[in-house]
């Protein structure tokens, strides 16, 4: 079991929703913090209310797709702290549509922050986590990477999106494998929440000018933009609810965190559909109008 009290948590994705929520309950638990997020009135706001609070707090503007930042946010950190404990690799934007209208700027904007974020994350960060625990027997560190149980399943007019989760889940479950096998004291957990209500539906409002599309969106696009907008406020659980669902799951040092129990019964069926050799079930009922060709 982890005690946070002085411990340095590293959260990308921090200016809003999950990453927000794990700062604030890592202050309160005593922990300092180093903020990453790209967008800077937010990390700001996140920074200000946390130091007031008398947190010790390292707030720095990153872009997550890019991995001269995710270097630079490291070297800031070790220079101010001189430790990593915790990581969080969790900034995460959503793009839907159906998945052949989706342009080469969605995939590299979506797969950029979902994907190479997480990438860039470990890469940098659990080099320095390894040359911590060489150093000192006691030395405990653990890592949070968000996925989404679009990681999990892979429903229609989500292509983008599905593809950046799913990726993080293997990826994250080959790294516990390897930390197994390298070093028992780093662990991590792979965190899986369903809707809930933050800011990943107005995602759009960070994405950089270069990966912007240039004509307008398609029905199909419309429509997954709209059915998450609806679904993300229908939430019943909060970002809070996951925030101390995910540092139990640290505490506790367990891999899989699956926020909404009532998604498992949709897992198995996929997995069903695998192991029988069946075609994949249908989970999903209306039909998105397609882009008219030309």
């Amino acid at each position: 079991m982890m005690d946070l009290k002085g411990k340095v948590m590293v959260i990308t994705g921090a200016g809003s929703g999950f990453g927000r929520e794990f700062a604030r309950l890592g202050a309160r638990q005593g922990a300092r913090l180093v903020l990453a997020d790209v967008q800077q009135d937010a990390l700001d706001a996140v920074s200000q209310e946390l130091g007031e609070q008398g947190a010790e707090v390292l707030a720095q503007r990153t872009n997550v797709a890019k991995a001269e930042e995710l270097a630079s946010l490291a070297a800031a950190t070790m220079q101010r702290f001189g430790a990593v404990h915790v990581l969080f690799n969790n900034a995460g934007v959503g793009s839907g549509g159906l998945i052949w209208e989706n342009s080469i700027a969605d995939w590299e904007w979506v797969l950029g922050v979902n994907l190479w974020g997480v990438i860039h994350g470990v890469r940098t960060f659990v080099p320095l986590m390894l040359e911590q625990a060489r150093a000192d027997p006691e030395y405990r560190g653990h890592i949070v990477n968000t996925s989404s149980v679009a990681g999990l399943l892979s429903p229609p007019n989500m292509g983008v999106y599905n593809v950046s989760k799913h990726a993080v889940v293997t990826f994250s479950e080959t790294l516990y494998q390897d930390l197994k096998l390298a070093c028992p004291q780093i662990h991590c957990s792979l965190l899986c929440p369903a809707f809930v209500p933050t800011g990943i539906a107005q995602s759009h409002r960070n994405r950089p000018a270069e990966l912007g599309n240039q004509g307008p969106a398609t029905p199909s696009q419309l429509a997954a933009q709209k059915n998450v907008m609806k679904a993300v406020e229908s939430g019943r659980l909060t970002a809070a609810d996951v925030a101390e669902l995910t540092f139990a799951a640290i505490r506790e040092e367990r891999f899989y965190i699956l926020t909404h129990p009532a998604i498992i019964p949709s897992v198995a069926t996929r997995m069903e559909d695998l192991v029988q050799q069946r075609n994949p079930t249908d989970t999903f009922t209306p039909r998105p109008k397609q882009q008219p060709s030309s």
